[in-house]
């Protein structure tokens, strides 16, 4: 499972994020990260656009309601779902092990 903190009104999740690849998607988990691919190169925001795109279709919520708290410029990510809860993280990750 995926390291996830209960912020107000959603919930923070660690991402690793695996930019240019063949396809755009979760992938599982590692360690206690999310894994996500995206098409995208890391330029110019690129990949982490992409990234929002994926989590949104993922959980079903806005792009609005998604924030990259920490790792604007990294692999290793923290984002933030807005309307999102524990037991939603639970579900997704567990489909995708």
């Amino acid at each position: 499972m995926p390291r996830v903190q209960a912020v107000s009104g959603g919930v923070r999740l660690s991402v690793r994020l695996q930019p240019r690849a063949s396809s755009s998607g979760v992938v599982g988990v590692v360690g206690e990260a999310l894994k996500i691919r995206v098409t995208a190169p890391p330029v110019d925001g690129a990949a982490n656009e992409m990234l929002v795109r994926v989590l949104s279709d993922t959980f079903g919520i806005p792009a609005s309601r998604i924030a990259i708290v920490a790792g604007m410029t990294s692999r290793s990510k923290v984002v933030e779902l807005s309307g999102v809860t524990e037991s939603d993280v639970r579900r997704i990750t567990g489909a995708t092990r």
